[in-house]
């Protein structure tokens, strides 16, 4: 069983954070070799919910940036490949959206994500656009 609360994102060891989107392979399209940028973006999100297994292990993270009333981005939804299939990411949902229950919740899925939203009730949006940063690597 696991636990999901709502924490300051800035607070989490980056450490844990790193290790969790490794295991769950969000790393390979994030930044986290880079330990400054990794943090910033830790401590950039304003409504950051984690899941804990019953040992405290982080096992699930959804990072999002809102407004709290129109949209919620949410940027990052990573689970340990262990835990998947299990409904830590559909628990991490739940609580973001209850969190800012009046916003839209947007992201964009990960290639290998794009079965799984529908699943949980998110439609597709056909007008969505985006566009690198100068630096963007990931």
């Amino acid at each position: 069983m696991w636990k999901c609360e709502q924490v300051v994102g800035g607070e989490l060891d980056v450490a844990e954070a790193a290790a969790l989107y490794r295991a769950s392979t969000l790393a390979e399209r994030r930044p986290v070799q880079d330990t400054q940028r990794f943090a910033r973006m830790l401590s950039g999100a304003n409504l950051v919910i984690v899941a804990r297994d019953e040992e405290g292990r982080l096992i699930g993270i959804s990072r999002a940036i809102t407004d709290g009333v129109y949209s919620t981005y949410l940027s990052d939804l990573a689970v340990d490949v262990a835990y998947q299939g299990r409904g830590v990411g559909r628990d991490l949902i739940r609580a973001t959206r209850e969190a800012a229950p009046e916003a839209k919740l947007i992201l964009l899925a990960a290639p290998a994500a794009v079965d799984y939203y529908p699943h949980v009730g998110f439609t597709a949006h056909d007008s969505a656009w985006t566009m690198p940063g100068p630096a963007a690597s990931a």
